[in-house]
């Protein structure tokens, strides 16, 4: 057992190197490769350990355990292999969904069978502390799986089922039925705990079902990225509660890292769009903030060609693209590159700005951006780079809406308050879109309006190449 010990440490030691590692850019690729050895410690220790506990049937209980290795190997690498980077959050969503579905899978086989787990001798009770766990994991697990369902569609954005779209769901009496419905499920749950028996665990089971649905139906589609970043720490917390329940160290370790860091995460999201935290956990994150409204009046804009890009671009010193959503949804990031090299080699300033909510999870930006190996040292942070926006020549906005709208300035807009890209401020700002529809926010931009800017309508990819072929 001391070896076990070990070898957990030792994985344990790994994650948190991954976690180190993919906190930014340059270091995501070794990152990533501590999180796959500690990985693979962890799974080649348990099926050790499996040998150790129960000699007996382990060669029975070894072919289930190679079967499920092979068969969600097989179905993960397939996944990964075929997914498009514009897919990305919706994969990792449904990667948030099994977690929380294995975790209710082990609390169910637990409480069936705790003797297969050591808990208790045959035909015992299970102990009060252990009850309390499974329940804890067991909840935690249902409304992760049902909220991550739930967030992969409106994430995916092409189902017609009106709970899968991006406008929040709204309805009156909301949050006072997620309150009974809470304590419903927190009240089988102690019955559970008392008794040991399954009518009041599968209720609360049911019940929980039910809240990971009802708590991510309001947050609209703009609040996707903190909602992933939110389901990713329940799907964290969910492990750690069912490690406790299996004396399991390395189940205890790798979601207590993912449970504390997703929740970071989530409360840096929540600074970044200046809202509350508790609301995200209370599944009230779609209401704050004030009505959105887009507006129906028909308003004039200027609007230009490629061609008069280009000439504004090679006339410029300096230059900040803002990508966005609408340049993930074209794939026009290997294009954007290489307008950028042709602008760089006339001796042009090119960077780039990321708001820490741009596209459909955290990160989504700095990702596409790596895949077309565009150097980390031209992306900056809003942070970083906000201050010098009055000092350049030329702002391209591509396909981003409500993290450069001048509305987050106006007290009563849904999204006054939250911080946003002062691409309102450069000299000159170009806005790729293909169409004038409102942001997720469902208002208008007063940044598309201003004399200064000029729009140029159609697909990001198509577009950029344009300018790329329209630059001498």
């Amino acid at each position: 057992m001391s070896l076990v010990v070990l070898l957990y440490l030792f994985a344990s030691v790994c994650f948190i190197q991954a976690l180190k590692g993919l906190s930014h850019p340059t270091s995501s690729r070794r990152g990533n490769l501590f999180g796959m050895v500690g990985m693979a410690i962890a799974v080649v220790t348990t099926i050790g350990l499996i040998f150790m506990l129960r000699p007996d049937g382990a060669a029975t209980g070894m072919l289930w355990v190679i079967g499920g290795v092979a068969v969600g190997g097989t179905l993960g690498a397939v996944m990964a292999n075929r997914v498009e980077m514009t897919k990305m959050p919706e994969l990792v969503a449904f990667m948030h969904s099994m977690i929380g579905l294995a975790a209710v899978f082990i609390a169910i086989a637990t409480v069936a069978e705790p003797w297969a787990f050591g808990l208790v001798a045959r035909d015992q009770p299970i102990p009060i502390g252990n009850r309390v766990e499974l329940f804890i994991g067991a909840f935690v697990g249902a409304i992760t799986f049902s909220g991550s369902v739930i967030a992969f569609g409106k994430l995916a954005g092409k189902y017609k089922f009106r709970l899968f779209q991006g406008a929040p769901f709204l309805f009156k009496g909301q949050h006072l039925l997620n309150l009974v419905l809470g304590i419903a499920m927190l009240g089988f749950g102690v019955a559970f705990i008392v008794t040991q028996d399954w009518m009041p665990f599968w209720a609360m089971l049911a019940l929980a079902f039910v809240l990971g649905v009802l708590i991510i139906i309001p947050i609209g589609g703009a609040d996707m990225p903190v909602v992933v970043s939110m389901l990713n720490s329940y799907s964290g917390w969910a492990a750690a509660g069912i490690g406790f329940s299996l004396y399991n160290s390395m189940l205890i370790i790798a979601g207590s890292l993912v449970g504390s860091s997703g929740a970071i995460l989530s409360y840096i999201m929540c600074r970044a769009m200046n809202r509350s935290f508790f609301n995200v956990i209370l599944g009230g994150f779609g209401q704050d903030g004030g009505t959105a409204v887009a507006s129906t009046e028909q308003r004039a804009v200027k609007s230009g060609s490629a061609d008069d890009v280009a000439f504004m671009l090679s006339n410029a010193d300096s230059v900040i693209i803002v990508p966005g959503y609408g340049l993930a949804v074209a794939r026009a990031q290997h294009a954007v590159k290489e307008m950028a090299h042709k602008l760089q080699a006339k001796g042009i300033s090119v960077r780039y700005a990321i708001h820490p909510v741009a596209g459909r999870m955290p990160g989504h930006m700095n990702v596409l951006l790596a895949e077309a190996e565009v150097p980390y040292d031209q992306v900056a942070e809003m942070e970083d780079i906000n201050s010098d926006f009055g000092q350049t020549d030329v702002v391209m906005v591509l396909g981003a809406n409500d993290v450069v709208n001048p509305a987050a300035l106006v007290k009563g807009t849904a999204i006054y308050g939250m911080p946003i890209l002062d691409a309102y401020k450069a000299r000159t700002v170009i806005v790729n879109k293909r169409s004038m529809a409102a942001g997720y926010a469902g208002l208008d931009n007063e940044l598309f309006y201003m004399d200064k800017t000029m729009m140029v309508f159609g697909d990001a990819k198509k577009v950029v190449e344009d300018i790329v072929k329209a630059i001498e």
